[in-house]
């Protein structure tokens, strides 16, 4: 049992060992998020404008779905572009978005950083970026360093999934994202700044210390 300083990290640890995040939809597809993250992100995505949004790890692409219709109501050109090694869960209705672009393949792959490369050309502005695919230390600690030299000041990065591993959950999981985002910031201490203001807005979050502002 993690160490539970607050009523909020009870009501974390109720929430997602009940499973509800688990059922949570997007106009019926997917999503697996905390409610309160994804208004988070909506605020963030309205106030940054950007024009690529980087999602590793689509899953069943309710995220994906939800990114592309929150950005149309932005108003402004963007592309999704969302990766993972297994999309066959993904419905039609996310594979046939006209702004979504589904990457099959590992995040840490060099075709990825290619990819971003090209749509940061194509789609000059801003950048949102998640991840939330293998939820292994060494995992995420290498897709951070793939996004290193392809994110610049102003761009914004949320690493979720850092509550497991006794973060207050799952506490036997093992090291996870918030570990890799510990020891990338030992490494690189002057890349980002820490929103703790978005971290803590609705009293807990999927991605404790991982809403990042790049320097």
């Amino acid at each position: 049992m993690p160490f539970l300083n607050s009523a909020a990290d009870h009501y974390h640890l109720w929430y997602y060992k009940s499973g509800v995040w688990q059922t949570t939809t997007w106009l019926g597809v997917s999503t697996l998020k905390s409610p309160a993250d994804m208004w988070n992100y909506q605020e963030i995505l309205y106030v940054r404008k950007p024009s690529l949004v980087i999602e590793f790890g689509t899953c069943c692409g309710g995220s994906a779905l939800y990114f592309a219709h929150i950005m149309r109501g932005i108003g402004r050109p963007f592309r999704v572009l969302s990766v993972d090694i297994d999309h066959s869960r993904v419905p039609d209705i996310v594979k046939q978005d006209p702004d979504i672009e589904l990457l099959t393949i590992s995040s840490t792959d060099d075709r990825v950083r290619e990819r971003i490369g090209q749509l940061r050309q194509q789609f000059p502005g801003p950048v949102f970026a998640i991840l939330d695919s293998d939820h292994s230390k060494m995992h995420v600690l290498a897709e951070m360093k793939v996004l290193r030299p392809l994110l610049s000041k102003g761009d914004y990065l949320v690493v979720e999934d850092s509550n497991i591993n006794g973060h207050p959950v799952l506490p036997s999981h093992g090291p996870g994202p918030y570990e890799a985002i510990q020891e990338y910031l030992r490494a690189f201490p002057h890349d980002y700044d820490s929103d703790v203001e978005r971290e803590r807005k609705f009293g807990f979050t999927f991605a404790p210390k991982g809403f990042l502002r790049r320097n």
